[in-house]
């Protein structure tokens, strides 16, 4: 096969012999191929097209586009009845992966493990005289560490998304200029594993899945403006307090930021910020991380 990618479209393909993870998929004049799942198709879709790949690995892929009937998912609650208690607000962070308007700080993966045997494999190869087998043979190491850090950032991302949207019936977070955050000098080491723009994407379509509200806002002040009030306050990147000069209410920089957006979302939606759930008793002052080990628990089914 000297093609890289080809993608069937309709017809051409047909998926048989399921069983647990592992699948044959006859494809036209390729003939069967025997497959193992990443993620389970769901029962109530349609393979509308199949995609099959070869990577920078050597290694193929196939992926499918799948189709559900609108009406096999779930109802969303009605925006009237949306509030603060079941709704949520979602500040990207830099220290934390998100914070949330509630208080919940979930930490970045640890990726140092990952990152050392990168940059062990780059110096190999670095040795290898280019265009050699031997050159080949290490490019492809370094490719599979590289897709070893990308699924293992897409699978984190998967559990945190299905982890919010079984958690709240709305979720609010900020349409960000994800190229222009992460160019900045002092975001620099988050490129690759931040996939913002992945991440609010993951977030959209698990909405649908779990009849969950997902609405994105807009970004720019959000970290100035005091929850409280709405006075402005100009802090710099180290400054992790939000102390308002104006009205005196002081919480965390990004949990700040987080009720912002979520006051923002129910403007969005239209609803009027509930008068009987003042902003010093809806957003707590204290924060505390969810666990590791919950997101995984809770994400894992269906992510």
């Amino acid at each position: 096969m000297e093609f890289q990618s080809m993608t069937y479209s309709q017809s051409g393909f047909e998926l048989k012999n399921t069983s647990g993870r592992h699948a044959t998929l006859w494809l036209s004049k390729i003939g069967d191929i025997k497959i193992r799942y990443h993620r389970k198709i769901p029962d109530e879709a349609d393979i509308k097209e199949v995609t099959v790949k070869k990577e920078t690995t050597g290694d193929w892929f196939v992926s499918f586009g799948l189709e559900t009937d609108d009406a096999d998912l779930p109802e969303k609650l009605d925006v009237d009845s949306l509030d603060s208690s079941n709704s949520v607000g979602i500040d990207l962070g830099i220290l934390n992966y998100i914070h949330t308007s509630d208080g919940k700080t979930v930490d970045w993966l640890d990726l140092e493990d990952e990152y050392e045997r990168l940059r062990r494999e780059q110096r190999k190869l670095s040795r290898k005289q280019k265009g050699s087998n031997n050159y080949e043979k290490q490019r492809r190491e370094v490719a599979k560490v590289k897709r070893h850090i990308r699924r293992k950032v897409l699978d984190y991302q998967h559990k945190i998304t299905t982890w919010l949207v079984r958690e709240y019936n709305a979720v609010f977070v900020e349409d960000l200029n994800v190229k222009g955050m992460l160019e900045q000098s002092h975001n620099a080491r988050n490129k690759q594993d931040a996939a913002w723009r992945q991440f609010i994407t993951l977030l959209e379509y698990k909405a649908d899945l779990y009849g969950t509200h997902v609405v994105q806002v807009e970004a720019r002040g959000t970290t100035k403006e005091c929850a409280s009030c709405g006075v402005e306050t100009t802090k710099p990147i180290w400054v992790r307090e939000h102390s308002c000069p104006s009205c005196g209410f002081e919480t965390d920089r990004d949990a700040n930021a987080a009720m912002n957006v979520l006051q923002r979302g129910f403007s969005e939606l239209g609803l009027g910020w509930p008068e009987d759930t003042p902003v010093e008793t809806a957003l707590p002052t204290d924060t505390h991380s969810v666990s590791a080990k919950r997101i995984v628990e809770t994400g894992s089914l269906g992510a």
